[in-house]
C-alpha cells in the first residue's frame, strides 16, 4: 500500500471529534494555528486561538468555502478559490499560500497557510496543515541576540503586573539611520550587536533586555528599583556607548537617548499603552536635544494627546469649509497722526470640544502638519475680503497679513498673494505681508527673489517678531523690508531695563536711517506708550489701542466713527 493509502486508513480510524481533541491539546503549546479540512464532508476544524484572533465563525464549521468569505481578505479570495479548485480536482497535493485573513476588528493580517493533501489515489480526502502569521513582530532578534517585543509582552503577562515598583528604560540610538546610509547596513548590524552587548553589561540583577524597533532597546526592571536607579543606569549605558565609539576609533560616532517609564505610571494600563508611554518618553528625550533621558509624565502626555486631537479637529475643519476658523482684526496706530492706519489680521480657531484654542497652540500644529497651506490661503482671502469691505469707508486703510515660512517654502505664495489682491480689487500699497520666522528662509536665494517680486507690485513687507528668535540685522539687506515689528518680549525688556531701552533706541534710529518704518508691539498702558514714544517709532499696536476682535466689532469701534 502506498503512503497516501496508509494515511487514508489512519484517518478513517479517527473520528472527527478525536481530530478536534488533538487540535485542542496542541494549540496551547503553539503560536501557530493547526487545522484539518475534511474535503469529502465539507468540514473544517482549527485551533481555538484562531477564533480569538480572526473573524472565523467558529473553531469548527461546515460549508467551508462560503464561510472562508467571512474572514479572508476580499482581494485575496479569488486566488484562494483557484488554489482550492486545483486541490479538489486532484491537480495539487500541497497547499502553500501567503494571503490575508481579517482580524476580529476587521483589519487584514498576513498569514502563511500550508497544508498536506491526503488522497485515496483517486480523489483528495483531507487537508491537514498549519497557519502562521507572517506580519507579526519576531519573538527574537538574531542580529542583537535579544528577545523581541512579543517576548516582552509574555514577560508582562506572566509576572510584571504583580510587582509594586520597577521601571522600563527604553533606549534609542540617535541618528542611527545616518550610520547605515554612510557605512552600510552590514556595518549597522555589527554596531547594533556591539551596542546590545554594551547595554547587557549595564544590566542589574533581575533585569531583562529586549530589542524593540530597529535601533531601540528596552530594559525591564523586575527588582523594584527607583527612578533614580533608572537614571543612573541610563548614564551607565551612555558611558558604555562612549566607550564603544572610542574602541571603534570614532568611525561611527553616535549617542543614546532614553525614556524612563516608572512602574506606578502604568499600574492599570494595557501592554499597548505601556509601549506608547515608553515610546513617547524616548521621543521627548530625542526632541529635547538627544543624548539625554526623560521620565514619563502624565501631564506632558495629556498635552501630547490634546495636540493630536486638535490636529484631527483642524483637518476636519479644513475638510468642512474651514468651519471654526475666523479672522480677527487688531488696530494699528500711527503715532505721528495719533490715528488708525490699519489692522493686523489674526487667525482664531474655535471648537466645541476645547472652546477657543490659543494661536500659540494651533498655529505650530498647522505648520507641523502642512495644514498651514490651505488654512493660510483661506486666511489670505478672508483678510483681503474684509479689507475690501473697509475700503468702502476708509480707502487708505492698510491690512497686515501673516505669512508662515512654511507657506513660503512649500507653496506658490507670491502668485497666491498677487492673485488674491487682484481678485478683491485691493490697492497693493494698502497690503502689508508680515513674514514670521524670517531667519529660516533668508538663506535661500530663491526666497529673496520672490520677495523682490512682491515689492515690485508695491506690496509692503514687514518682518514680524523682530528682536527675538532668528531675527537679525542682516535681514534688512536680504529681504529689504518696509517695516520691522518689535516683539512684545523685547518691548517689555526695554520698558524695564535702561540698557535694553538704549538698544531699542539704537535699533529704531538705524532702521530710520535705512528708510524703514518701525512698529512696536505689545503696548498695554498709557505709561508704556509714553515711554515708547521717546524712541520715536512710527506705529504701535497692543491692548492699549484695542484687542483683536471680530470684523463687525472692529468696524463699529474703529471705522464707523473715524
Amino acid at each position: 500500500m502506498n503512503e497516501g493509502g496508509i494515511l487514508v486508513n489512519r484517518f478513517n480510524d479517527i473520528s472527527v471529534s478525536q481530530i478536534h481533541d488533538v487540535i485542542d491539546m496542541l494549540h496551547p503549546c503553539m503560536d501557530d494555528y493547526v487545522y484539518v479540512y475534511d474535503l469529502n464532508n465539507d468540514y473544517y476544524c482549527i485551533s481555538p486561538a484562531a477564533v480569538e484572533r480572526f473573524s472565523l465563525p467558529a473553531a469548527e464549521f461546515n460549508n467551508v468555502v462560503d464561510n472562508h468569505a467571512l474572514f479572508v481578505y476580499p482581494d485575496d479570495l479569488p486566488e484562494l478559490q483557484r488554489d482550492l479548485d486545483e486541490i479538489m480536482a486532484g491537480n495539487k497535493e500541497f497547499h502553500n499560500m501567503q494571503y490575508r485573513w481579517m482580524s476580529r476588528n476587521k483589519q487584514p493580517i498576513w498569514i502563511n497557510c500550508r497544508g498536506n493533501v491526503i488522497s485515496d489515489g483517486s480523489k483528495p480526502l483531507y487537508m491537514i496543515g498549519c497557519i502562521n502569521e507572517i506580519g507579526t513582530r519576531q519573538k527574537a532578534d538574531n542580529i542583537s541576540g535579544l528577545l523581541g517585543i512579543s517576548s516582552l509582552k509574555s514577560s508582562f503577562e506572566e509576572s510584571f503586573y504583580m510587582l509594586g515598583s520597577g521601571y522600563i528604560l527604553r533606549l534609542g540610538i540617535d541618528d542611527f539611520k545616518i550610520i547605515n546610509e554612510r557605512l552600510g547596513s552590514e556595518y549597522g548590524d555589527m554596531l547594533l550587536k556591539r551596542i546590545a552587548d554594551g547595554i547587557n553589561n549595564c544590566l542589574r540583577t533581575d533585569q531583562k533586555l529586549y530589542r524593540a524597533l530597529a535601533d531601540e532597546f528596552l530594559i525591564l526592571d523586575l527588582d523594584n528599583r527607583s527612578i533614580d536607579d533608572a537614571i543612573k543606569q541610563y548614564r551607565d549605558v551612555r558611558r558604555e556607548a562612549d566607550r564603544i565609539v572610542e574602541e571603534m576609533q570614532y568611525e561611527a560616532v553616535f549617542t543614546i537617548s532614553g525614556g524612563i517609564l516608572p512602574r506606578e505610571s502604568y499600574s492599570n494600563c494595557t501592554f499597548s499603552d505601556i509601549m506608547k508611554f515608553s515610546e513617547f518618553s524616548l521621543n521627548k528625550a530625542k526632541r529635547g536635544g538627544k543624548n539625554r533621558c526623560w521620565v514619563f509624565d502624565y501631564e506632558e502626555y495629556a498635552k501630547f494627546l490634546r495636540s493630536r486631537r486638535i490636529i484631527q479637529l483642524l483637518r476636519k475643519s479644513v475638510n468642512n469649509g474651514f468651519e471654526g476658523f475666523e479672522a480677527y482684526l487688531q488696530p494699528l496706530f500711527c503715532l505721528k497722526t495719533d490715528s488708525l492706519y490699519g489692522a493686523e489680521a489674526l487667525m482664531r480657531f474655535h471648537t466645541d470640544e476645547y472652546g477657543t484654542v490659543p494661536p500659540s497652540e494651533f498655529i505650530p500644529l498647522l505648520e507641523e502638519t502642512g495644514l498651514i497651506l490651505p488654512v493660510g490661503r483661506w486666511m489670505l482671502h478672508k483678510s483681503l475680503s474684509l479689507c475690501n469691505e473697509i475700503h468702502k469707508s476708509a480707502p487708505d486703510f492698510k491690512i497686515s497679513i501673516n505669512i508662515s515660512y512654511i507657506q513660503v517654502l512649500k507653496s506658490n505664495i507670491i502668485t497666491e498673494i498677487l492673485s488674491a489682491v487682484s481678485a478683491y480689487n485691493i490697492v497693493p500699497s494698502t497690503v502689508i505681508i508680515e513674514l514670521t520666522e524670517s531667519g529660516q528662509v533668508t538663506s535661500d536665494n530663491r526666497v529673496t527673489k520672490l520677495w523682490a517680486r512682491i515689492k515690485e507690485q508695491d506690496i509692503n513687507l514687514a518682518l514680524d517678531d523682530f528682536g527675538t528668535g532668528y531675527s537679525n540685522f542682516h535681514y534688512f539687506n536680504d529681504l529689504k523690508p518696509d517695516i520691522i515689528k518689535i516683539d512684545r518680549t523685547f518691548t517689555l525688556k526695554a520698558l524695564e531695563n535702561d540698557y535694553e531701552f538704549n538698544l531699542l533706541n539704537l535699533m529704531v534710529n538705524m532702521a530710520h536711517s535705512m528708510h524703514l518704518k518701525v512698529c512696536v508691539e505689545g503696548i498695554e498702558t498709557k505709561e508704556e506708550l509714553d515711554k515708547m514714544k521717546l524712541v520715536n517709532p512710527d506705529y504701535c499696536q497692543g491692548y492699549y489701542f484695542g484687542r483683536p476682535c471680530p470684523f463687525d466689532e472692529f468696524v463699529a469701534s474703529f471705522i464707523v466713527n473715524s
